[in-house]
């Protein structure tokens, strides 16, 4: 037999049982936010007509989509994001859904770029839309979300940076950048915080922008302040809880995604240098697209992909536990096959998930290590030497406790050490 050696792509991933443990526990935590504001969950295909997505991102993003022909022929490529499909969504259910269209989406996108580190080619991103409002209120909630959900996972130190394209579309006027100029100019912009200024200014030649107006660009910039709906935005973030030192208005923010048309914003954490764990903003005109109508929408993506690196690398969650299983069933002899699997029927009718070890004729200190290298918390311990015959050893693994308990009380000692 020819042996094939196990390897997966660059840019993409497994996740064994701890990484999933901790992906699961944020999924929750967002999931849990998002509802608590209202949203509720869709799902698109992973496939879309070439068509949907292309000439919604920028050239430099379109590149990284994933197209090809499928077997019938048909020009398909695979989701880039969320955003553009919702504004599919929007437009071909619109008779359907309840405006304000309030929705969250967590699915897999692909990108086909050079991997690094926080960037992958397969990700997962976690959205939070409001289409049908253009209020500075829905931009704000957004912003109290992504606070909010950060704050729930353990972060102490991060940023939500906010700008608007109108004030970027205002700096370009003022600098004399042409109206076909602007997105290009915008999108070197977007790459400040990757490479330095000088970096920027020469791409902007290599792009055949003049000095003297690239000059102008970098010294308004320094001059801008928020505009109108910008300046209400910020004070109602401020009044939904969101605590000043959390977020700051930077001109500096650009967002390379040609859809946005108002308000943007992006989180950065101080560590690692991992560049935005969200990324969002307000896109009144992509539905319009489709729909053949400006329908006002705004959002942001949660990148749980570079948040779990986060978690991983400052080690936020030093107690976490890599399983969801609470107690192993364990024993010395297959006598007791029969009463492992009454008790572990009994746990799960209360919720608490159990697993029996599966050969009893392993020592008792294998199973013991079993269940210590997996994170589960309780043993129970059938047929050990001394027992009493309707009564088992519960076994505190993180406590390093032991005691004797009759088999009716497993279920309040239990619940009792929640």
């Amino acid at each position: 037999m020819k042996k094939i050696e196990p390897k997966i792509l660059k840019g993409f991933r497994d996740f064994l049982p701890k990484q999933m443990a901790i992906r699961r526990k944020v999924f929750d935590i967002i999931k849990d936010t998002f509802e608590s504001y209202g949203f509720d969950p869709i799902e698109t295909p992973t496939l879309e007509y070439s068509e949907i997505l292309l000439g919604k991102y920028g050239e430099e993003a379109d590149k990284l989509v994933y197209r090809f022909k499928d077997q019938g022929g048909r020009d398909v490529a695979m989701r880039y994001d969320l955003t553009v499909p919702l504004s599919r969504v929007c437009a071909q259910y619109s008779q359907q859904l309840t405006k304000p269209f309030k929705r969250y989406q967590i699915q897999p996108v692909w990108r086909a770029e050079k991997p690094q580190k926080g960037r992958y080619r397969e990700l997962t991103q976690c959205d939070v839309d409001i289409v049908g409002i253009k209020s500075p209120l829905a931009d704000a909630e957004i912003i109290a979300i992504i606070y909010n959900i950060l704050n729930k996972i353990g972060f102490e130190k991060f940023t939500i940076r906010i700008n608007s394209r109108q004030v970027l579309f205002s700096i370009m006027e003022k600098a004399e950048v042409s109206k076909d100029e602007i997105l290009s100019v915008i999108r070197s912009i977007d790459k400040l915080d990757k490479i330095s200024i000088e970096e920027v200014k020469q791409e902007l030649r290599l792009k055949n922008i003049k000095s003297q107006t690239i000059e102008k660009i970098f010294q308004f910039i320094q001059e801008a302040e928020p505009d109108i709906f910008l300046r209400d935005m910020l004070s109602l973030v401020e009044k939904l809880g969101v605590p000043k030192d959390f977020f700051k208005f930077d001109p500096i923010l650009a967002r390379g995604l040609d859809y946005y048309t108002g308000p943007i914003y992006e989180t950065f954490v101080e560590k690692p240098k991992i560049g935005s764990i969200t990324g969002g903003g307000r896109y009144d005109k992509l539905i319009g697209i489709f729909i053949g109508q400006d329908i006002p929408a705004c959002g942001t993506t949660i990148g749980i992909d570079r948040i779990v690196d986060v978690i991983e690398e400052l080690n936020l969650w030093p107690e976490f536990s890599s399983t969801n299983t609470r107690v192993l069933i364990t024993a010395l002899d297959e006598f007791f096959i029969g009463q492992a699997i009454e008790i572990s029927q009994s746990l799960r009718l209360e919720e608490i998930n159990t697993e029996i070890y599966l050969n009893f004729e392993d020592r008792l200190e294998k199973q013991l290590k079993y269940a210590d290298k997996k994170g589960i918390s309780f043993v129970i311990i059938l047929g050990l030497d001394g027992a009493q015959e309707n009564t088992v050893v519960l076994k505190n693994l993180r406590k390093k406790m032991q005691k004797e308990i009759d088999k009716s009380e497993i279920i309040e000692e239990l619940k009792r050490n929640e």
